[in-house]
């Protein structure tokens, strides 16, 4: 399968944002619960908005020009790892295309990437357990290493 990789810019916030949503409803889904207040239109809207002012990045992943996967990432620093890391925000793979290595090939365009960006490492949190046991194994198979805690969140809006 010839999957092509790209960077996307403002312009693919439409793309992005239709998988972006995707990814939530089937988290939702899943669980059985709502953890997102996401609407496609604004997400859209926010998407360009980061892309454009530099604060977030995305690399696409198109089979035949149809978009099938996204990972996007910002950059922020720690401490405790050193300086500067890159953190997954959101990283989805449709589901006809995951037995297929496509979330392996996009984890190394993230490494590179990375490395391109002086990253000192990636991090990233995964969907809510135990629903997703099968997503933490498939990033362990990449190289990720869980490192204790779960995803707490508290709204400011």
């Amino acid at each position: 399968m010839n999957i092509n990789f790209r960077k996307g810019t403002s312009k693919d916030s439409a793309i992005v944002g239709a998988l972006v949503v995707e990814l939530t409803n089937e988290i939702s889904k899943l669980t059985n619960a709502q953890h997102f207040d996401i609407d496609l239109n604004s997400t859209i809207k926010r998407c360009a908005e980061l892309i454009r002012d530099g604060h977030y990045a995305v690399i696409i992943a198109e089979h035949q020009n149809n978009p099938i996967a996204v990972v996007t990432m910002t950059e922020t620093y720690a401490l405790y790892v050193g300086g500067k890391i890159g953190v997954i925000q959101e990283f989805y793979v449709s589901p006809k295309y995951r037995d297929f290595g496509v979330g392996s090939m996009i984890i190394e365009q993230v490494q590179r990437y990375g490395k391109q960006q002086n990253w000192s490492c990636i991090e990233l949190c995964t969907p809510p357990l135990p629903e997703f046991e099968n997503t933490v194994r498939f990033y362990q198979k990449n190289g990720l290493i869980p490192v204790g805690g779960r995803k707490m969140r508290q709204s400011l809006l």
